[in-house]
């Protein structure tokens, strides 16, 4: 009954919203990682990279971002005459978090021969303070194209920059940067599910530790995970990543078993709790009252839009 109850409440939320965004001229950006009611009344779902693309070709006039705090950040930059709402000002990154600006720029400072090709998943001032924004899908694309003897930083992920490293065939100076859900996966208890389901294909995000990346049968962008399982021919897939994605897998190809990878921890650290701070409820109640609206001084956004120009040229 209780189910019901919240998919009548659920529904109707959705009507609310549809209605809301026609009278704005809205559009709804949502990441993968959100929860399935989200992705559902989204109008495109995609990862950091499809998103920055989405957010600066779209003709409408608010953008509402279901995601986190740098994504809307993102979004703000590319379009700084259109309103960016965000249905919660709390959902933040551990990642961004990982690389306080203040000690980036020391960094920077003390590798002054570097260039810095900066992850997607950090704050604007990060971004304002890096040469090249990369993301987990274009990021091997783009380090290919900087000059063998040009020396790189890549921050803040140090596990995507492991697994660039060993791709690439290139030494980079690593940020100490992490996502805490890529990291909470167990490598025993992947190992345990695998031989309870033998032909499950482990597919997992670069951001997860080397250890789990060892294991994996395809290693990809949130973006290349969900094309990975409609091509390939395996009926059953662990996936390790934020376990939003699931619901596309599901709906991009029904008649497989997708299996969430299990965390170290008995809990659902396979969820990200800032990205599953939005709800319906939050987006309804952001949109009819235009609040919270993400502000951003014309003098950073400038600065940060100079390195993602630079990865939408290079992608």
């Amino acid at each position: 009954m209780i189910n019901l109850i919240n998919k009548e409440n659920n529904n109707n939320l959705a009507a609310k919203i549809k209605q809301l965004k026609e009278d704005m001229n809205g559009v709804i950006l949502a990441h993968y990682y959100q929860e399935a009611d989200i992705q559902d009344i989204a109008d495109f779902i995609g990862d950091s990279l499809e998103l920055a693309r989405k957010a600066k070709t779209t003709d409408a006039d608010v953008i509402v971002f279901a995601g986190v705090h740098f994504m809307a950040e993102t979004a703000k930059i590319l379009n700084p005459t259109k309103l960016v709402l965000v249905p919660d000002m709390a959902a933040g990154c551990s990642l961004a978090d990982s690389c306080p600006p203040e000690l980036f720029k020391a960094f920077r400072d003390k590798h002054p021969d570097h260039i810095a090709i900066t992850y997607i998943n950090c704050s604007a001032e990060i971004k304002a303070l890096s040469d090249i924004i990369c993301t987990s899908s274009n990021a091997e694309k783009i380090i290919n194209q900087i000059p063998r003897d040009k020396r790189i930083i890549f921050a803040p992920d140090k596990n995507l920059g492991r697994y660039l490293m060993k791709k690439t065939g290139r030494e980079m100076l690593l940020w100490e940067g992490a996502c805490i859900v890529h990291e909470a996966f167990s490598e025993e208890k992947i190992l345990k599910l695998k031989m309870e389901f033998p032909s499950a294909k482990l597919i997992a995000h670069p951001e997860c530790i080397d250890l789990l990346l060892a294991h994996a049968d395809f290693i990809g962008s949130t973006s290349r995970l969900l094309k990975f399982v409609q091509e390939d021919d395996s009926e059953a897939y662990i996936v390790a990543t934020e376990s939003g994605i699931l619901h596309q897998m599901q709906k991009a190809a029904p008649g497989k078993v997708f299996l969430a990878a299990p965390a170290t921890e008995n809990c659902a650290c396979n969820d990200c709790p800032y990205m599953k701070l939005n709800t319906l409820e939050k987006i309804f109640n952001c949109m009819k009252s235009k609040a919270p609206e993400l502000i951003m001084s014309e003098d950073l956004r400038l600065r940060a839009l100079k390195p993602i120009e630079r990865m939408l040229a290079m992608s």
